[in-house]
């Protein structure tokens, strides 16, 4: 029998990507003790970064929305890898990191993470309301217009 947040994703239409592996000389999440230390995800889907350049210049909020949203997914992805495979382990999402490939002069990083901040909600509820920060970088990874990072409290 499917699990709660199993049911929930399927009832939300959404199938979790694999999480992607590293791109460099990390590991994916790190757990220490009940935490799990999700690393950067950029929007990664089969293999390829699907939203790229930067907010401000050419990319616009709603798209670097949709980027956050597929972060979030892949930060889901990762904690169901470190809790085998079920996510009703999952406390609570604790932080949630955003970094948004931005110009000097934008300042609508919120409404970008929102992306990601919106997703963890929807799949996970109240135990996916989370502290966060949402900044501007100069440049990200591969050219991504967003990386999400956050830290989930799980069970044993």
């Amino acid at each position: 029998m499917a699990g709660r947040i199993e049911a929930r994703l399927k009832e939300l239409g959404i199938e979790l990507p694999v999480g992607p592996a590293p791109v460099a000389n990390y590991v994916p999440y790190v757990q220490s003790g009940n935490l799990v230390f999700v690393a950067g995800q950029i929007p990664l889907a089969g293999g390829k970064v699907r939203h790229t350049g930067i907010l401000g210049d050419g990319v616009e909020v709603e798209e670097g929305r949709a980027a956050a949203r597929l972060c979030a997914l892949n930060v889901v992805a990762q904690v169901k890898a470190a809790c085998g495979g079920d996510l009703d382990r999952v406390v609570r999402c604790i932080r949630l990191g955003g970094y948004v490939s931005s110009t000097g002069d934008f300042g609508d990083h919120p409404a970008v993470v929102n992306g990601a901040s919106d997703t963890i909600v929807e799949i996970f509820g109240d135990q996916g309301r989370h502290a966060r920060f949402a900044v501007g970088a100069g440049s990200l990874p591969l050219g991504s217009a967003v990386e999400i990072d956050a830290v989930f409290e799980v069970s044993a």
